[in-house]
């Protein structure tokens, strides 16, 4: 597990991704394929910041795990005006409200079969038509995470290096989803790894 006492929110965000991809080796071995592609003719193999704008596929898989697994699963806002409900009820200024992102992520009217591990979701054609809010990883609004862009930067560079080097097989034990203010899994995620052979990284 990846963790560290400053990121631990882009530590659940790669843990999951990695559980992901270890469920759906043709996923995994796709975003494989893209990243031997991209660094195909780098001496060091390493990522360069150009790099992350052609790792679309990866990006994709990324964003499907952070809906289904979100690493803050829910915020809390205060009303900082009246608001009215379309049903006419009003949450009046002042009052404090809990927004479940874990629960906005699942709803079915905006992500069929919610459950289902789907990178697709996140194809730039299929994004065209849903609401920017049905997908707020990062909160949303002028009170948005600020370190969003690193955090997704670092998901990248981590999980390609990663997936570059060594397949990650899933474990016989099934996580249950543990939400507190970071979503982890009880108990721990466990995952097996395996160095990639000679030839084929």
């Amino acid at each position: 597990m990846f963790e560290h006492i400053s990121h631990d929110t882009t530590a659940s965000g790669l843990s999951w991704v990695l559980y992901n991809l270890a469920r759906h080796p043709e996923y995994q071995e796709r975003c494989r394929q893209e990243v031997q592609e991209l660094l195909r003719d780098h001496e060091p193999k390493e990522i360069e910041w150009d790099d992350l704008a052609q790792l679309p596929f990866l990006t994709m898989c990324i964003k499907e795990s952070l809906r289904l697994h979100p690493p803050a699963p829910m915020i809390s806002r205060r009303c900082t005006q009246d608001i009215v409900l379309p049903d006419g009820r009003v949450i009046p200024k002042g009052v404090m409200c809990i927004i479940s992102i874990f629960g906005t992520h699942h709803n079915p009217a905006v992500w069929p079969d919610p459950e289902v591990y789907d990178p697709s979701r996140f194809d730039p054609e299929n994004v065209k038509e849903r609401s920017p809010l049905a997908f707020t990883p990062f909160s949303a609004g002028p009170r948005n995470c600020i370190g969003q862009t690193f955090a997704m930067t670092e998901m990248k560079v981590v999980l390609a290096l990663t997936l570059l080097h060594f397949r990650v097989l899933p474990d016989h034990t099934e996580p249950r989803r543990k939400p507190e203010l970071i979503l982890r899994a009880e108990g721990g995620l466990w995952l097996r790894v395996e160095p990639l052979e000679a030839g084929t990284q």
